[in-house]
């Protein structure tokens, strides 16, 4: 109930699209139909993944010491500007050695218009969650070329739960199309955004964030426990991990 009506309420007011980047051309990646085989030897921390008790998908050393996590939504332009300036640095440097672990837990900053992609984004495999997450990130300036067009088109239509609204948005938004390009069927992607257990999962995922850290936008970095004040990009979390240990 308290995610249909926040839904309902974020549906009927105006959202306000942020400045986004110039378009780039998206790639089709498809995504793996198993996980990865057991690493054998030197562990490769960069494609060790796990999904943890609160809702997220963990890369890298669970013992790490310092744990890194990103409240992000995977519509917002300035999630995706950290992720496209710090990702080759932060897996391949600092995840890689073992010392940070980096967690991605789903946020919808915007109410409605993140519901989608979060239940998409759970639908995959824990080995595709960041691949996927990845993909969404680098197509965001594309899948959101016309945002205000499409929120006034699903305002309009008043849809009547979540799940219509999910589905609308990812209509409007062909995240069918992207999806089916990497290999999930249509059939399959609607019943993502069906799917009763993930609006559950979705709210109190929400819930959880907004009672331990009072998350009031995206993306907020929470290191070994404690949120990274202040902190939106990777000019000021790398300092901040270091100071952790890393």
């Amino acid at each position: 109930m308290r995610l249909f009506l926040l839904t309902a309420a974020l549906i009927a007011a105006p959202v306000i699209a942020a400045p986004k980047p110039a378009p780039k051309p998206v790639q089709h990646h498809p995504l793996q139909r198993t996980s990865p085989a057991a690493p054998r030897g030197p562990v490769d921390w960069v494609k060790t993944f796990a999904a943890t008790p609160e809702g997220g998908v963990r890369m890298g050393n669970p013992n790490a010491a310092v744990k890194l996590v990103e409240y992000g939504s995977r519509f917002c332009p300035y999630c995706a500007r950290f992720h496209a300036e710090s990702m080759a640095k932060l897996r391949g440097s600092y995840v890689a050695s073992g010392k940070v672990s980096y967690e991605f837990r789903d946020f919808p900053v915007h109410g409605a218009l993140d519901l989608a992609p979060i239940l998409i984004g759970h639908c995959v495999s824990t080995a595709n969650y960041f691949p996927l997450l990845d993909q969404m990130m680098a197509a965001q300036p594309q899948i959101l070329a016309h945002e205000e067009d499409v929120v006034r088109q699903v305002q309009a239509m008043k849809p009547a739960t979540p799940t219509l609204t999910a589905i609308a948005f990812a209509e409007k938004l062909d995240l069918i199309g992207f999806m089916a390009k990497r290999g999930m069927p249509a059939a399959r992607t609607r019943a993502c955004l069906s799917s009763k257990a993930g609006f559950d999962a979705l709210a109190k995922r929400a819930d959880d964030a907004n009672r331990l850290y009072q998350i009031r936008g995206t993306p907020t970095f929470i290191v070994n426990g404690k949120v990274a004040d202040g902190v939106g990009d990777w000019a000021g979390l790398e300092p901040v991990l270091k100071a952790a240990g890393a």
